[in-house]
């Protein structure tokens, strides 16, 4: 596996991996890499597809009070995680690669970054959408993989894609989970001993609502519930909602919806999510 700092050999190094016809497949990463972003690259493994992957701690999708400074940071665990499964090249750009100085331009995409993290976290995905373009433009790829966990992520980048005409494939891949159903993520390592026990509410909880609405059930009646069992576990509430999957606005049971949620427990800020069956 090339593992490349540089945007000219960046470029070199890609057009080595076209060779043959290949096709590029991207999998942008914060680092700090598990099983989840494992599965991202398995997927990306197609007959030949060559995988890039990067890892670049984004500053710009940081709020103020975030946890920018104290984010996990392990490269040599996640240089060798990645080769050992068959990642072809990793791109990790320095700060200065990807906002110079006097870098002034910011990608935003309405509707679908509004609510749910877009109100809990102002400008969030703001970050996530320009350096999303940026790595697109320096890998330019031919499809990028996305786990399904950061769902309002996914789709701000759908839109995004869609609407600047990139003709990039982009592909969610479903969540990855601890055996006791935590949906994993980096941010997990910061819960202590007697919240991680307490972390699996969340995506039980989500569990019974989604069952319960996909059976017909009152759908108010069901987020309360859900609610009510995420403050009995020490969370607090940023949201519990049901949306459309595609625009995360209001919800048509003829279409698929999505259960999403953020809370916090301790100083630890999680989010998950559930598709639900339509009710017939």
């Amino acid at each position: 596996m090339q593992t490349i700092r540089s945007l000219d050999l960046l470029r070199d190094g890609i057009t080595g991996l076209r060779e043959g016809g290949n096709r590029i497949a991207l999998v942008p990463t914060m680092g700090a890499l598990h099983a989840g972003h494992m599965a991202l690259i398995e997927a990306a493994k197609r007959p030949g597809t060559r995988v890039v992957a990067s890892i670049f701690v984004n500053p710009k999708q940081f709020g103020a009070n975030e946890d920018l400074s104290r984010y996990p940071r392990k490269e040599l665990a996640d240089t060798r995680m990645l080769s050992e499964a068959g990642c072809d090249l990793l791109w990790m750009p320095p700060v200065e690669t990807m906002y110079p100085p006097g870098f002034a331009t910011n990608i935003s995409v309405a509707g679908v970054s509004d609510g749910l993290d877009g109100a809990a976290r102002p400008g969030h995905f703001d970050g996530v959408a320009t350096v999303v373009s940026k790595l697109f433009n320096q890998v330019r790829p031919d499809a990028a993989y996305f786990g399904e966990k950061d769902f309002q992520q996914l789709a701000v980048i759908r839109r995004m894609v869609l609407d600047l005409d990139m003709g990039i494939e982009i592909t969610g891949v479903p969540t990855q989970r601890e055996d006791d159903g935590l949906a994993l993520s980096s941010r997990n390592i910061y819960l202590d001993e007697s919240e991680r026990p307490r972390a699996v509410a969340l995506p039980r909880a989500l569990g019974v609502a989604a069952k319960a609405i996909a059976k017909g059930e009152d759908v108010d009646t069901a987020l309360n519930i859900a609610r009510e069992a995420l403050i009995a576990a020490g969370f607090e509430i940023d949201y519990v909602e049901l949306v459309d999957a595609e625009t995360l606005g209001v919800p048509d049971a003829s279409r698929e919806r999505r259960l999403l949620a953020a809370a916090k427990i301790g100083t630890t800020r999680l989010i998950d999510n559930l598709a639900v069956e339509g009710h017939q």
